[in-house]
């Protein structure tokens, strides 16, 4: 089984600024996971692009839902969103939402099952990207009690853990 943490980190440097959600997969970064899986599909998309802005438009093209938008958070990562996070692909979950602080612009969607023992995510879509069909990532397990606790405390991060956007930065 895999090992999961959850993050909560901020949009900017602003103290006040709304937290999103963050998670790690055996220790990497679900946007890293996203990033080595969809490579070979952005590449043919962004040929004329330079290998950094490649690498960094991978990493960057999600980030974490807003901590607020999901509500009840344990409801929404065992595989049952609220309605407001419904989307075209049956059963889905989003986990990452687009940058643009719209979830649904660019979302990263997976299968969320959960039985007594396990909580799984499998069937990583990006719904925008239809030809791409189902995303070479997963499945990952995890043990459910402690999902369970690490959801109930989220590890609180000053910043976002892949760092800022290069086009952001002074």
């Amino acid at each position: 089984m895999q090992r999961i943490e959850f993050v909560h980190f901020p949009v900017s440097d602003d103290p006040s600024a709304p937290l999103r959600w963050g998670m790690r997969v055996g220790g990497t970064d679900l946007r890293v996971l996203v990033a080595k899986a969809t490579r070979h599909l952005w590449r043919k998309e962004h040929q004329k692009w330079t290998e950094a802005k490649q690498e960094r438009f991978l990493l960057t093209q999600h980030i974490g839902l807003y901590v607020e938008e999901v509500g009840d958070p344990l409801r929404h990562f065992l595989g049952d969103p609220s309605p407001r996070f419904t989307d075209s692909c049956a059963g889905a979950t989003p986990l990452l939402g687009c940058v643009c602080g719209d979830w649904a612009c660019w979302p990263l969607l997976a299968l969320v099952t959960a039985t007594s023992e396990t909580v799984t995510w499998s069937s990583f879509r990006q719904p925008h990207r239809e030809q791409w069909g189902e995303l070479d990532m997963g499945p990952y397990v995890f043990d459910r009690t402690a999902y369970e606790a690490a959801l109930a405390h989220p590890v609180r991060l000053d910043e976002d853990p892949i760092g800022p956007d290069p086009d952001e930065m002074p």
